[in-house]
């Protein structure tokens, strides 16, 4: 059985934040992982643009996708374009709340965990976001923790930009099985990080 992973791309998003994700699952797949992992905007198919000018062009979400993974990007400058523009509009947020409620476990990378506490999802729950954003995701009342990546069962944050491809990795290897995450990483040439599990983990 297939597992459908959607990277939830919004203008002004962090390149890296998407793409690093991306890559690592689109190896696995490719090596006959039984995964399908695309890029897909809210609106439907569009050009999306990157916060530092990149534009891919971005799919339909599908109605019901297994995990949607959520950069971030643009936090800490406060940019319109980026996820404090998406939190402070709303619908962003609400579109993920509404996907962890149909039955889609959620992840993200570096500040798009605060999308995800703006979707009400973080509240009393272990999660990591960009260091300059954790005095923020604390008062949206997560529980900060050190790590490169925080498992908590159906929620999965990672730290900073580069922490996509821990994130990546993890997921393979939750999904697919440690060997293929073993696989990936030697053929990417990454080094395994270790996890900070909470107490939803399995």
């Amino acid at each position: 059985m297939t597992t459908t992973v959607e990277i939830l791309l919004f203008d002004g998003w962090d390149e890296l934040d998407g793409l690093g994700p991306w890559e690592v699952l689109r190896q696995a797949e490719r090596a006959g992982a039984p995964l399908a992992c695309q890029l897909v905007a809210l609106d439907g198919a569009r050009q999306v643009t990157g916060c530092n000018g990149l534009t891919v062009l971005a799919e339909a979400p599908s109605p019901r996708p297994d995990w949607v993974v959520v950069p971030g990007g643009g936090w800490g400058e406060r940019a319109e374009q980026g996820a404090w523009g998406e939190v402070r509009r709303g619908r962003l947020p609400r579109a993920v709340a509404e996907a962890h409620a149909r039955g889609a476990s959620i992840a993200s990378v570096c500040t798009g965990a605060m999308i995800l506490a703006a979707a009400g999802l973080l509240s009393g729950r272990p999660a990591v976001t960009h260091r300059s954003a954790w005095a923020d995701l604390a008062a949206a009342g997560a529980r900060p923790i050190d790590a490169r990546v925080v498992d908590d069962g159906e929620l999965v944050t990672a730290g900073g930009v580069t922490s996509g491809l821990d994130l990546g990795l993890h997921l393979v290897a939750r999904l697919a099985g440690p060997a293929a995450a073993e696989a990936v990483a030697a053929e990417m040439e990454l080094l395994r990080t270790r996890v900070h599990r909470g107490p939803r983990a399995t």
